[in-house]
């Protein structure tokens, strides 16, 4: 590997180090090419450091195409071709031939043996080692110069260096955490070169709520937990229009409201605030209808019938959440648990069943885990990678108007597509490498 410019022409330039790019890059060499591979940061993948809360949620084990490119929404169908070349079955061996155990947890997430996301980002480094992939660090594009019949001749750094290559991959990302280098760089260059870009938007990101009561609860987890979206003034049920629900885990903050659902419906959530109004409504108990979670209550209040009411929920919710739900049901938290009446205890089935919350705004690109927006679906050819307007032009990763929700999605798009476009801008009939 090396930091300085021994040549200015290779076979293919691939521009980020991220995910995406580390594939393409190694990929391309082991399918016999010269591979430059530019970085502005002074080390690789420090975005994939962040993945699975450190631990690198590698991919989903669903291993049915179909029903896995569902999971990407309307845009997922552009996926079909690319997973009968490069699904998650083979990102696990791939990742397995190169030291890295997997194991599978629970919603089917994808996780090295050893919990660490280190071990995935080393063992890509030695894989682009053994294939001799050059590595330039602390790079940054000027510019892409293209010849009269469109195609890139060669491009620019700030440093005033030219470098040559035949093909050329863009791996940029998108604009989630600008603070390691995703500053959207690769849409300007993209939409010079003729492409169509799809407005970026932070997507997998924490949410802003307006009620007050959310900072009592800050750090406290939910699991198992329903979150509902709904359009609408919020002022009555009837009013409102549901827009999507997720199931699983919640966190709340000092600012409002994160943890798997939170981020997964928050594209959605950030899509109708734009329109003006959004409601977001948590079931605490969504495995209990209504009447069964009644007759749970009725049981509790039985057994601590001679207590207050505020010392009456320790066997149905957290700790942290009792004083809050006791404020919002409005009953008096020193009535005697046998003098609450009917109305008050549907009251208080009501509330565990549809806490409002008021999504204030979305957190923004600083904290979003991904990107949603990007390389028009139209422009590229998703057998190869290559883009149909700039003939010796691929794109790969969190660049292209692609994104999934949590659970290894988004990475399996960047292998998935990085794998494609090395392979395919590479040179044809050059002896394959080992891995």
């Amino acid at each position: 590997m090396m930091n300085n410019y021994d040549t200015r022409k290779f076979d293919v330039v691939i521009i980020g180090g991220g995910p995406a790019g580390m594939m393409s890059a190694g990929i391309a060499a082991q399918n016999g090419a010269s591979v430059a591979l530019l970085e502005k940061n002074s080390k690789l993948g420090q975005k994939l450091l962040l993945t699975g809360k450190g631990r690198c949620n590698i991919t989903n084990a669903e291993f049915d195409n179909r029903k896995l490119s569902e999971k990407y929404g309307k845009e997922g169908k552009a996926l079909l071709s690319p997973f009968s070349i490069f699904a998650p079955k083979d990102t696990i061996s791939f990742f397995e031939n190169l030291g890295i155990k997997t194991k599978i947890e629970r919603g089917q997430r994808v996780f090295p043996s050893s919990d660490s996301a280190p071990d995935v980002l080393n063992a890509l480094i030695k894989f682009l080692k053994k294939q001799n992939v050059n590595i330039i660090y602390n790079t940054t594009i000027a510019d892409f110069k293209q010849k009269i019949d469109g195609k890139i001749s060669y491009i620019t750094t700030s440093d005033n260096e030219k470098i040559f290559a035949d093909n050329y991959i863009i791996c940029t990302g998108g604009k989630s955490y600008p603070r390691l280098g995703s500053t959207g760089d690769g849409y300007l260059w993209a939409k010079k070169l003729g492409h169509t870009i799809s407005e970026p938007k932070p997507s997998l990101t924490p949410i802003k709520i307006k009620e007050s009561w959310v900072k009592d609860a800050q750090g406290l987890s939910l699991k198992n937990v329903k979150l509902t979206l709904w359009q609408g003034s919020g002022q009555a049920k009837q009013n409102e229009e549901k827009s999507v629900e997720c199931f699983g885990e919640m966190l709340f903050t000092h600012f409002g409201i994160s943890g798997p659902i939170s981020l997964d419906i928050s594209k959605k959530v950030g899509a109708l605030l734009d329109k003006g109004e959004a409601i977001l409504r948590l079931d605490l108990k969504p495995a209990l209808s209504a009447l069964e979670l009644d007759k749970r209550i009725q049981k509790d209040f039985q057994k601590f019938q001679n207590k207050l009411f505020k010392n009456s929920l320790n066997d149905l919710l957290p700790q942290k959440l009792i004083p809050i739900i006791i404020n919002l049901s409005k009953i008096n938290p020193d009535k005697k648990v046998h003098s609450i009446t009917k109305e008050e205890r549907s009251r208080l089935v009501n509330l565990l069943k549809n806490i409002k919350m008021t999504p204030k705004e979305l957190i923004g690109f600083e904290r979003a885990i991904v990107t949603s927006g990007g390389i028009s679906l139209k422009e590229i050819d998703f057998k190869t990678m290559r883009s149909k307007i700039v003939k010796n032009l691929f794109f790969a990763g969190e660049i292209i108007n692609l994104d999934g929700p949590c659970g290894g999605f988004n990475l399996q798009i960047c292998w998935t597509t990085g794998y494609i476009a090395g392979k395919n801008a590479a040179p044809k009939n050059k002896k394959l490498k080992k891995l």
